[in-house]
């Protein structure tokens, strides 16, 4: 026999328990994975230290490479920050914050995200930054109380974080505001 909890004394949610999509705003995940480049590195970084391991004995050489490459690999995949909007909250990297608190956000491309980080650069600011990807949003803090004018966090995907966080996506390149051609 199955027990039928009584409507009159269940609690009545206080929150929708539709998804973001379902709500209007699409959900966004990101792993911010190193490049190409950044796992040849470890790779090559393994095969360096196991050759020079051969001269002493050619089984601890095979031994350090790999012990070496599984710790390069480890480090590489748990060192590699989230992006994330779910439940009306962003995570970058181990930092979050409520997605009401924050202003229309601002795709950065690569010319944009380096003057950002040079001239521009609030030192308050939170960065969530990876180098081998060269675009971010940048996403002012409306927290009067918030001592961090504001975050910008790398992504690959900048027009979704974008959409996830309920902004505009940026038009793309050759459209005027509007969405016409230039001309």
């Amino acid at each position: 026999m199955t027990a039928t909890p009584d409507p009159a004394t269940s609690p009545a949610p206080t929150t929708p328990t539709r998804p973001a999509a379902a709500r209007g705003r699409p959900g966004f995940r990101e792993r911010l994975w190193p490049g190409p480049l950044g796992w040849g590195g470890v790779v090559a970084f393994a095969a360096v230290l196991a050759v020079a391991f051969v001269p002493v004995d050619h089984l601890l050489a095979i031994v350090v490479g790999v012990l070496t490459l599984l710790g390069g690999l480890a480090a590489a995949v748990l060192t590699t920050p989230l992006v994330e909007v779910e439940r009306g909250t962003l995570r970058a990297g181990t930092a979050r914050i409520p997605v009401r608190l924050l202003a229309e956000p601002r795709v950065l491309d690569r010319a944009a995200l380096r003057t950002e980080l040079g001239p521009a650069l609030d030192a308050r600011a939170y960065a969530c930054l990876r180098s081998w990807i060269g675009t971010a949003v940048r996403l002012e803090v409306r927290d009067p109380q918030d001592p961090t004018p504001y975050w910008i966090v790398s992504t690959r995907q900048p027009d979704a974080l974008v959409a996830a966080l309920g902004g505009t996506p940026a038009a793309p390149p050759g459209t005027t505001t509007a969405g016409h051609p230039e001309g």
